[in-house]
């Protein structure tokens, strides 16, 4: 996508931005600076007064080096100032380098900072690096010239995908968080199934999907939406820790929703080299069978514990809340032809905002103010300049892989130590995903990870678009499992649970995400690259397989109304034979696995289990009437 595309054609701006990099450093120039003036240096109270001064003279030099290599966009081109910038030029890049990674320490935080700079000094040093991590040396001027003027550093994939593609996204949420989007969601969930067993939990997945699938934020999400949805569960019977287990699971899924999927989906469509709605359409399946497998628990739950729906007349009704809201469904749906039909997706969130903002002002209820429209651009320039700064930290990263060549001698090392296992690269990228996503944000180690782990996944065999989700999906599981379950902790803080016990309780409710990417990695028809039919088989085992594994989960089986959760050895028996059965028959054929592994051997193993479960359930089910 060319600068030119980018702004319409417009004839004004053609004639300042003629080069892609051009609007690149504009958008850094423009961003960058707000770094240092929204973002204190130090996370103290009272910060003494040379900060002031300190951050204005960090402003004010952002600004004049980015204008300087925006002046200089053609040269650096046309001179390849990447390998080799003039001696007058190397104060620019020394200094951007610089301010890059004090952005990222501000922003970001100590971990991806000293990643960033660890990382973007290694080529200096990668002669004499040991051999796994060796590579070629180049001098501190090349570094820092490399770093900061070619498009394979700083202004890299990360950077490009988000000034391609993610800020219109971005723009889009915000402005649906600020005109009452939220509440809207709330309130439209409450009314559907605010009445249905277990209703407020069911409402919070309705929600929280749909708000999580806008933000592209989890903790965002939890602590807007859990605000209500939370007290909502704990007052209609659900204890502290699963009510926010449940926040927490829902927060994340959202984000894995399309058509959305936060600001990684787009950089992966980035480094896929896919129009985005491909990435969206790949990620709807996924999606659905991981919410309606936490469905599926909360119903089980709900029914073992007979918890009832709230009062209708404590309800909103569902014509009053479409009447007031109407807009955002409206808009909503404009996004989704604009991506999927029309496949306009560089312009879709700027024109769905648009009319978003526009219909606003004809609401009575939501009609902002000049106070609200200061608000709104706030927001969004301080989101806008997080995003940024973090994918910039990460594309130091990246820069110092390619310059010195260290990602191809990392693959070649997995895929050695793997030994041809696709079974085990599958579950050294699983763990890899996973530790890394509790250091990092989830973009920075999905971007980390799809240069150093992708590759040996696809040349095992592995199709790249199911490659490039699994490693997504296993980077948001931190935001659920212990020790770190940052969205289940701040869940927890909201309903007054454990934060340690509220993990372990989303862990157990969200255990279909564990599954879920080993599905759609071994069988593409999950994404939509297989037949109907194909497909439709794999969602009814899929299906079949989460009803069996939330029975074992939540010590009921729907269907039966039988509750397993008495400590009797029989009970504990049935219910790990449900949820092995269960893995069982949703696995889809996994014969590059083991070639005993197909669709029938695992079914008609899993149906046999199930039937030896269900004697056993009903046996003990009749000893126990009896004893009475």
């Amino acid at each position: 996508m060319d600068a030119q595309r980018l702004f319409g054609g417009a004839q004004y701006f053609s004639a300042f931005i003629t080069l892609e990099t051009h609007y690149f450093y504009a958008l850094l120039g423009l961003l960058l600076p707000l770094a240092f003036l929204l973002f204190p240096p130090l996370k103290t109270a009272g910060l003494p007064s040379w900060t002031f001064a300190l951050d204005l003279v960090l402003m004010i030099t952002s600004v004049i080096v980015c204008g300087y290599l925006f002046n200089n966009a053609s040269l650096i081109l046309d001179e390849g100032w990447e390998f080799g910038a003039p001696d007058s030029a190397l104060w620019a890049c020394y200094l951007l380098w610089i301010l890059a990674l004090e952005a990222t320490r501000r922003i970001a935080g100590t971990a991806l900072f000293c990643l960033a700079a660890l990382f973007s000094i290694y080529p200096v040093f990668a002669g004499s690096m040991p051999g796994p991590i060796s590579g070629m040396s180049t001098s501190f001027a090349d570094t820092a010239a490399y770093h900061t003027t070619s498009i394979e550093s700083l202004l890299g994939i990360p950077f490009r995908a988000f000034a391609n593609l993610v800020i219109g996204f971005l723009v889009f949420g915000v402005a649906l968080q600020r005109t009452g989007g939220g509440k809207f969601f709330i309130d439209l969930a409450f009314a559907l199934l605010g009445q249905v067993r277990g209703g407020p939990a069911k409402v919070a997945i309705l929600s929280s999907g749909l708000m999580g699938s806008m933000s592209g934020s989890v903790i965002t999400n939890v602590m807007t939406t859990g605000q209500l949805t939370i007290p909502a569960m704990q007052k209609s019977g659900f204890r502290a820790d699963y009510a926010a287990g449940v926040e927490a699971c829902a927060s994340t899924g959202g984000v894995l929703l399309p058509p959305v999927m936060g600001s990684t989906a787009f950089v992966m469509a980035t480094f896929l080299g896919v129009p985005y709605y491909q990435v969206a359409l790949a990620g709807l399946i996924p999606a659905l069978l991981y919410f309606t497998g936490l469905f599926i628990q909360i119903d089980a739950y709900a029914a073992r514990e007979q918890l009832a729906g709230l009062p209708k007349d404590s309800l909103p009704g569902i014509r009053q809340t479409l009447s007031d809201g109407w807009f955002y469904l409206f808009a909503f749906a404009m996004l989704v032809v604009l991506l999927v039909v029309l496949q306009r997706e560089a312009i879709a969130p700027y024109i769905a905002s648009a009319l978003l903002l526009l219909l606003n002002q004809f609401s009575r209820i939501h009609r902002w103010s000049f106070t609200d429209i200061y608000d709104f651009l706030l927001a969004t320039g301080k989101l806008l300049v997080e995003i940024l700064v973090i994918l910039s930290g990460v594309g130091l990263i990246v820069g110092a892989l390619s310059m010195t060549g260290l990602a191809g001698t990392l693959v070649n090392e997995l895929l050695f130590l793997a030994g041809g296992s696709v079974a085990l690269l599958l579950l050294m990228g699983a763990l890899t995903s996973f530790v890394l996503g509790i250091g990092m944000t989830v973009t920075a180690a999905y971007i980390f990870l799809a240069i150093i782990l992708a590759p040996a996944l696809i040349q095992g065999g592995l199709d790249p678009m199911s490659v490039h989700l699994f490693i997504l999906y296993w980077g948001m599981l931190s935001f659920i499992t212990p020790p770190v379950a940052l969205g289940a902790f701040a869940a927890a803080s909201i309903a007054g649970a454990t934060p340690m016990r509220t993990g372990f309780t989303a862990m157990g409710l969200g255990s279909v995400i564990y599954f879920i990417p080993f599905f759609f990695v071994l069988d593409t028809g999950f994404i939509l690259q297989a037949g109907l039919l194909h497909t439709i088989n794999l969602i009814l085992q899929a299906l079949a397989g989460m009803w069996l594994i939330a029975g074992a989960m939540q010590a009921y089986l729907a269907g039966f109304a039988t509750s397993m959760d008495s400590t009797a050895n029989t009970y504990l028996l049935v219910r790990i034979g449900f949820g092995v059965s269960g893995v069982l028959i949703a696995m889809p054929d996994a014969q590059m696995l083991h070639p005993y592994l197909t669709d029938i051997t695992m079914a008609t193993s899993g149906g046999a289990i199930v039937l030896i479960c269900l004697a056993l359930l009903k046996l003990t089910a009749q000893s126990s009437t009896e004893a009475h």
